[in-house]
């Protein structure tokens, strides 16, 4: 259960800078479940298929590789049907890069607001501060030689909540773009070798390679 007593409080005394990062954080969870839902339904790291159809067009099984490929729901797969039926075609290889750079660009979407948030909300969190700082020397001039220490106490700590509500949201954010970042990474290695597979594939290496031992062999 969400206290939004306590949510209200905290609102009241950070002021509207805590209400700007409440709506970074939000943002931020929007965000993930969207990735976590886009990177599960394309089949992000799901690689079983696709690898076995890569094996099997190495070793010069194009049914074989063809079969396994369509059972896969991969992003992937329709490019690299692509590349099965076209490996022959000048100028492919550029096609097919271009295709899958425009895919991987699809899951980065949203990788931009993350750094974004993580990089603001702990300067808006300090930019908060500075401002309750600024407040709490003011009611100390303004009390004079009679002021409460406990009064001065209880308006740094209070401005000190904005860096800690900025720090809050930062470093989830920080951790999470991490995590979506590595797995792309991993995807467009993955994508760059299949495409590499299948447009060069081992099978034709080896059979050029006993095809010019055979012709040196009969000279």
């Amino acid at each position: 259960m969400i206290n939004f007593d306590a949510l209200n409080n905290i609102f009241a005394l950070g002021g509207p800078v805590v209400a700007i990062l409440f709506v970074m954080s939000v943002l931020t969870l929007a965000v993930t479940l969207y990735k976590i839902w886009q990177f599960y339904s394309s089949r992000v790291g799901h690689h079983r298929f696709l690898s076995q159809a890569l094996n099997a067009w190495d070793q010069g099984d194009k049914v074989g590789a063809q079969a396994q490929l369509a059972k896969s729901r991969s992003y992937l797969a329709p490019i690299l049907d692509a590349a099965m039926g076209n490996a022959d075609r000048p100028g492919i290889d550029t096609r097919l890069d271009a295709e899958a750079g425009l895919a991987l660009a699809r899951l980065e979407r949203g990788f931009r607001l993350l750094d974004t948030i993580a990089q603001i909300a702990p300067l808006l969190g300090l930019f908060g501060t500075v401002l309750g700082m600024i407040d709490a020397f003011q009611g100390l001039q303004e009390g004079g030689s009679s002021v409460d220490p406990s009064l001065l106490a209880g308006g740094i700590w209070v401005a000190l909540l904005t860096t800690a509500v900025g720090l809050a949201v930062a470093m989830p954010t920080s951790m999470v773009l991490a995590w979506l970042e590595s797995r792309t990474a991993r995807e467009r290695v993955f994508a760059d070798k299949a495409l590499r597979t299948i447009l060069v594939p081992g099978h034709s290496t080896n059979a050029e390679t006993g095809d010019q031992s055979a012709v040196q062999g009969h000279a």
